[in-house]
């Protein structure tokens, strides 16, 4: 054997040894956004890992859900990038699930809970489901709990159910990563609590990844594995216990209130 091949063959022998790293299920590199004379995001970077659980804190107006947008693909940042998966996100559409803010959906519109899921799994609006959709629709809707608002007028769910019925939609396709966006705002306490069960079990069942943009401090201190802390920048990335300290919360919510995280909520949302 020549030189060059036992070379070659060496090459390859140490390739093939060397640990594969794992590509990051939501990678956000150096991600900058302005709207007009308005920094919204700058130089925001973190890699969220397979099977995590994120929570997205941070103040009003602090880019959070700006975030949530780039994540999607749905607006391109002015600089750097954000990948799922290692590519855009409009390529892997069928391994994403978002529930998206309650308060911006238009109770009145003329449809039902079934016909809702649907569209998490057409991503379109069906004229008529087929016997397939309603029967995965239905498998979804028994999944969080919610059976029985198949049929249901949207207008005539509560907070919370309405809340159950995207949660359905969004993981009728069984997918590896979702995306929440202040899932718990207009619902009761004992609806955003169920959520936090309910997200659990499906990621105990699936292995998936889950991001949520929330304001409660001790639900992120004690639901999620990795806590990101937003104002326009990082202020804080890692495990809930590092990142929800005094200082970080101090400095990113400019005021003492935000600071300190009781631990007697502990058993409340349990």
């Amino acid at each position: 054997m020549s030189s060059a091949a036992r070379t070659d063959e060496g090459a390859q022998r140490v390739a093939s040894a060397a640990p594969q790293r794992r590509v990051p299920v939501l990678h956000v590199h150096n991600v900058g956004v302005r709207f007009g004379d308005a920094q919204v995001l700058d130089d925001v970077s973190f890699d969220l890992d397979e099977g995590q659980f994120l929570a997205i804190v941070g103040p009003n107006g602090a880019g959070k859900s700006t975030l949530v947008k780039v994540a999607l693909g749905l607006l391109r940042p002015q600089r750097g990038h954000a990948a799922l998966f290692g590519r855009d996100a409009g390529d892997v559409p069928e391994r994403i699930g978002y529930v998206p803010q309650l308060k911006t959906f238009d109770r009145t519109f003329p449809a039902t809970a079934v016909e809702l899921v649907v569209t998490g799994l057409r991503r379109s609006w069906p004229a008529r489901p087929s016997r397939r959709e309603r029967e995965q629709a239905h498998a979804a809707l028994a999944q969080v709990g919610a059976e029985t608002l198949v049929d249901r007028p949207l207008s005539r769910l509560s907070g919370g159910e309405l809340q159950r019925v995207y949660l359905a939609r969004a993981v009728a396709r069984e997918p590896a990563f979702v995306l929440l966006d202040e899932p718990a705002t207009g619902v009761d306490y004992l609806a955003e609590h169920d959520l936090y069960d309910l997200l659990e079990r499906y990621q105990a069942r699936t292995g998936a990844t889950v991001a949520m943009v929330t304001h409660d401090l001790a639900a992120a201190r004690y639901h999620a594995s990795r806590v990101l802390v937003l104002n326009r920048r990082v202020f804080g990335f890692g495990l809930p216990g590092d990142v929800l300290c005094d200082a970080c919360l101090q400095e990113a919510y400019g005021h003492v209130g935000h600071a300190h995280v009781p631990h007697t909520h502990r058993h409340a949302l349990r």
